[in-house]
């Protein structure tokens, strides 16, 4: 057997060993990986140097209030995630709202008065600003030198993308619409991954914070259709998590009307839940129509499938609602006691007022119930 001395290392050293030739590769191998491990070493103690502990007292912090752009379901200075299916009209009613802010006119359903016009940034990969983004916020009647576009032809832009904050900053935009989210979140970026998609997420929270611009990312949902609507955002749930509000759009059961949506607030962190709001696509972009009292669950179930046979209260509940609207709207809080007097459960008269297809209107303070009028007994 032929002996080699080994190189005087550490590891050799020791080692306190001689090798044949062919365990010298099996030691030429281990010493590698020595080495590696030793560079891991050193990468671990750089990522965990220490630093000088600081503190602050919540007594040296200023309490601000949360700035709204619309309130309660796109706060200032936060992320806020629009989901819904292909096609419901996501982009068209991002440009409606645009649209308004870039005129500086009010968003539907609010009691703020006429604001100074603001400039949006928006950003597609799914349409083309020529022939589908501006057209579409020309006919809502927004102001074209108020919606600008990062040009992307070099490169795509990603959460992290620095030119992000610099237009921002530039041109003073109050609002950055990302669409879709799958385009933007980075390429390197897993979306089932929380670790990944909440770092790629951190990016655009501390720009929000920073430059106190809304960010909206607009986002397809996942095919879970019997699920809670929170669950519905695809990717990981941590995406859910970082978002502070969540708005969603579904279409309604009315099949007489099918350009019918509902826009929910499906997560809230800054404020009680929205109404939920009914309005219609249209050419122009999207027609308002009206708020609701309504949950997300709700809306969402209202299109899935009925299983098995209705229960006898159920029944009960909804003859009693129809016979008590047929004349007419009645307020909600007088409805319900009605409802709760003649022995129905809360949950009962929930499911009976969705099986009624009974809608809600808020006027000034107050919610009314009504019939669809098509469903009020004739004489």
């Amino acid at each position: 057997m032929t002996v080699i001395a080994l190189p005087t290392t550490n590891f050799a050293e020791n080692a306190g060993m001689t090798v044949s030739r062919v365990s010298a590769v099996s030691w030429c191998f281990a010493r590698n990986i020595y080495r590696k491990g030793e560079q891991i070493k050193m990468i671990e103690n750089e990522m965990t140097v220490s630093v000088p502990l600081e503190v602050v007292k919540a007594s040296e912090i200023e309490p601000k209030e949360v700035k709204w752009l619309w309130y309660p379901y796109i706060p200032v200075g936060k992320v806020t995630l629009l989901q819904g299916d292909p096609g419901d009209g996501k982009s068209k009613l991002m440009l409606s709202i645009s649209a308004l802010l870039s005129k500086g006119e009010p968003l539907p359903f609010t009691e703020t008065e006429e604001n100074e016009p603001m400039t949006i940034i928006y950003q597609t990969t799914e349409d083309d600003a020529d022939d589908t983004v501006v057209p579409r916020f020309n006919a809502a009647g927004g102001i074209g030198e108020n919606l600008i576009f990062i040009k992307e032809d070099e490169k795509s832009l990603s959460f992290g993308d620095n030119r992000i904050r610099e237009a921002i900053e530039m041109y003073h935009a109050k609002l950055l619409i990302l669409d879709p989210m799958s385009s933007y979140i980075g390429e390197d970026c897993s979306m089932n991954n929380a670790n990944e998609t909440r770092a790629e997420f951190n990016h655009l929270i501390a720009v929000a914070k920073d430059t106190g611009c809304a960010i909206v990312i607009i986002a397809h949902m996942n095919k879970m259709k019997d699920t809670n609507p929170l669950y519905r955002t695809n990717g990981s749930i941590d995406i859910a998590g970082a978002a502070r509000s969540i708005i969603a759009i579904t279409r309604t059961p009315n099949k007489e009307v099918p350009a019918e949506r509902y826009l929910v607030q499906v997560k809230s962190n800054l404020a009680p839940t929205g109404s939920a709001i009914l309005f219609e696509v249209s050419e122009k972009g999207v027609d308002f129509i009206s708020e609701m009292e309504m949950t997300a669950e709700e809306a969402f179930q209202s299109l899935a499938p009925k299983i098995g046979r209705p229960n006898d209260k159920e029944v009960k509940a909804k003859a009693f609602l129809i016979e008590m609207l047929k004349d007419g709207e009645m307020l909600t809080s007088e409805c319900e006691e009605k409802l709760e007097a003649a022995g129905f459960k809360k949950s009962t008269i929930k499911k009976a007022k969705k099986n009624a297809g009974v809608i809600s209107r808020k006027k000034g303070f107050l919610w009314y119930w009504s019939l669809p009028m098509g469903d009020i007994p004739r004489e």
